[in-house]
């Protein structure tokens, strides 16, 4: 494996990986989760629907075609949950240290590489730009 494709496995692995370990806290019903998504309003409907949405993002993530897709879901997704942190949860949410905030910027930022990397596979991009 050269850089380049260590690279690209990183910037798919990094947001994936961080999507997924959420997922245990989510469908399990977690404390910590249950309390967060109350706080927002949005218990439990919210916290299964939005985990659901998490799973699809990790996956379509590392299917070539789809990269861009969920790239963009991911995006979205953390761009919620850091609006959430920042107007509601507070950074540090039940003496965390801030890690879930934290987790969700890692992740906007990996995504939005990702989302930029594959702007050429976006079908609403190349129609705007072609």
């Amino acid at each position: 494996m050269n850089l380049k494709s260590i690279s690209n496995l990183a910037l798919k692995a990094v947001p994936a990986i961080i999507l997924l370990q959420t997922l245990f806290f989510k469908f399990s019903a977690a404390p910590e989760s249950v309390y967060i998504f109350e706080t927002l309003g949005l218990e439990p409907v919210g916290r299964i629907g939005i985990g659901i949405l998490e799973l699809i993002a990790a996956i379509l993530l590392f299917i070539p075609r789809t990269t861009w897709l969920g790239a963009v879901l991911g995006l979205g997704l953390m761009a919620g949950a850091i609006f959430s942190h920042l107007t509601q949860l507070g950074i540090v949410v039940q003496n965390d240290g801030g890690t879930l905030f934290i987790l969700a910027v890692v992740t906007f930022i990996f995504c939005a590489i990702l989302t930029w990397m594959h702007r050429h596979q976006i079908p609403i991009l190349n129609k705007l730009f072609a």
